[in-house]
């Protein structure tokens, strides 16, 4: 089977089959990069487009985080108590190394405290507290659950994680199960260096089934690509395993009558004596 696959007709066919089928490949690895980031898209709209809710209507103090609130947009009103600040170590923005900003903003009617990242910094050693003027603050953001405990020292006023049963013991009070991060402030009570942090983005994203299933149908041309090759290359080689037995079989079958004439003709000769 390897002679027949290596005639210049199926040689050259080859060559087309992997150009196919690495085009193919290629296509359904974009379409399913496209079924990825249009999935994406389409959470990212719906998160966008959920409204901002008020946090004593999602949670209460104490409350365990609500399944479907991770990111959810909520608005919370009271005043910040700089002198609890922490600064969370370990954490980047657009490749720059520095720190969270967490500040406690003391719920009106409530009077628990929730966490609040209001902003990100480079250097430790400049961090505005909230700004006195503000007075009571409403701020806007994402809701998060707490973080695991983080291992290792850190300075005095730096922690390494949002661990809340930590800050409840840190800073008293009744501490939500959840923190925040800063959009918008009304009024504003976060001044530079402090830059406001993005939410991060929803994980898992889905997939777009359409373009999902355009990216299956590309790989499945390409299986198909192969075997067609394949099917080639096994008639190619049946054609020519064809080609040469029927002419064995005529010539034994003719040496063989050829070879039997003269005994049938000696034998017919004694009958009739």
């Amino acid at each position: 089977m390897l002679r027949a696959a290596l005639t210049p007709r199926l040689i050259g066919l080859f060559v087309l089959m992997v150009v196919l089928v690495v085009a193919f490949v290629l296509l359904g690895i974009w379409q399913l990069d496209v079924a990825r980031s249009a999935g994406q898209s389409t959470q990212n709209h719906q998160m966008q487009d959920r409204p901002v809710t008020p946090i004593t209507a999602v949670m209460q103090p104490a409350q365990s985080f609500p399944r479907s609130g991770s990111l959810r947009p909520v608005r919370a009103t009271g005043h910040y108590d700089g002198a609890r600040q922490e600064l969370v170590a370990g954490r980047t923005l657009n490749g720059r190394n520095g720190f969270w900003v967490l500040t406690p903003l003391v719920v009106d009617g409530s009077g628990a405290r929730l966490p609040v990242v209001r902003g990100f910094v480079a250097d430790p050693a400049h961090v505005p507290a909230p700004l006195t003027g503000a007075g009571q603050v409403t701020v806007t953001g994402a809701l998060a659950p707490g973080e695991s405990p983080a291992t290792g020292s850190f300075p005095a006023g730096q922690i390494g994680a949002i661990n809340l049963a930590v800050l409840a013991n840190t800073w008293g009070g009744t501490v939500y199960n959840a923190f925040v991060f800063a959009t918008d402030e009304s009024p504003t009570a976060t001044a530079a260096p402090v830059v406001t942090f993005p939410p991060p983005q929803p994980g898992g994203g889905g997939f777009h089934l359409l373009n999902a299933g355009y990216a299956v149908q590309w790989w499945a041309f390409a299986c198909f690509a192969v075997y067609v090759w394949v099917r080639m290359v096994r008639d190619e080689y049946a054609a020519e395993q064809a080609a040469q037995l029927p002419s064995g079989r005529i010539a034994d079958n003719e040496d063989i009558e050829d070879g039997d004439q003269p005994a049938a003709e000696a034998v017919e000769t004694k009958d009739r004596q």
